[in-house]
């Protein structure tokens, strides 16, 4: 989706909203330091596999999806991280790992993370690695409809 395609969509919803222009910038941490905006507003798209189906985990940048959470938060048999090349197609109109996480524009699910639900504000890809929106999250909510789960941790922190 390019940015104004997006826009149109936020728009066409009366969604009040702020576009940024920033640095290239191709990690989630990366966007948000070219952006100056705390990391943990930043929300990062991961595309998953569910089942077998696509889906977008959305989470701050400094936390990385953990794939038994979401599959205690939604029940699935199997949850694993997709390649990009088993999402490459899904999204033509973005460049490659700049999809906003508007998963209901590309027929698939959204799964928030706790801790982002509980942000008043968040900022994601606008479909380029240049773009971005900032917007409240309650209007994010409201048009992507997530299910909201705790299935992140810090990036940082050790998993064994």
């Amino acid at each position: 989706m390019s940015a104004t395609r997006l826009m149109d969509f936020l728009d066409r919803n009366a969604v009040h909203y702020v576009t940024m222009r920033h640095s290239p910038a191709y990690t989630a941490q990366g966007i948000a330091a070219s952006a100056h905006i705390p990391g943990r507003e930043f929300a990062k798209t991961v595309i998953v596999l569910i089942d077998g189906r696509p889906a977008m985990a959305v989470l701050p940048a400094p936390r990385k999806v953990l794939t038994d959470g979401l599959r205690a938060a939604t029940g699935a048999a199997d949850v694993k991280l997709a390649t990009e090349h088993d999402f490459m197609d899904l999204f033509p109109d973005c460049e490659l790992g700049a999809m906003p996480p508007f998963g209901n524009l590309y027929g698939m699910e959204v799964f928030v993370g706790q801790e982002l639900a509980q942000d008043e504000h968040i900022v994601f890809n606008a479909g380029t690695h240049v773009d971005a929106i900032r917007m409240a999250y309650d209007d994010f909510a409201a048009l992507a409809n997530p299910v909201v789960g705790e299935f992140g941790v810090r990036i940082h922190q050790h998993v064994g």
